[in-house]
């Protein structure tokens, strides 16, 4: 299926997940074949509560998409491997104040979350 990643125009091609029916794991690769990764995606029509605070952040518990998606503006940073993601969500602290959060994702799900610029 022909997808859009910020500018950039990819072919994305998805498979079911037995195991878990609600996700589906997805390869975005760029004209002429190169594949740019390989993560877990939610499957079309599956729904899944977006997380409302850095908290909600378990490990599993939404998509990098989700999470870019629940707390905006989120930047996209290096992982610390291969199959990881980092993403620096803006979500409100205790007291509703807005901060950006680090997040690693493993396979497009989050691992660690932390409050201080590093994922926990």
């Amino acid at each position: 299926m022909p997808r859009r990643i910020g500018d950039l125009e990819c072919e994305a091609r998805q498979w079911p997940l037995p195991l878990w029916p609600d996700l589906r794991f997805e390869v975005p690769a760029a004209p002429g074949g190169a594949v740019w990764n390989a993560w877990l995606v939610r499957a079309p029509g599956a729904g899944a509560a977006a997380p409302r605070t850095p908290e909600e952040l378990t490990p599993w518990s939404c998509t990098v998409d989700e999470a870019a998606r629940a707390f905006p503006p989120a930047r996209p940073v290096p992982g610390s491997a291969p199959t990881r993601w980092g993403l620096l969500p803006t979500a409100p602290d205790a007291r509703g104040v807005p901060h950006e959060v680090a997040a690693e994702f493993t396979w497009g799900l989050p691992q660690r979350v932390g409050t201080d610029g590093r994922p926990g």
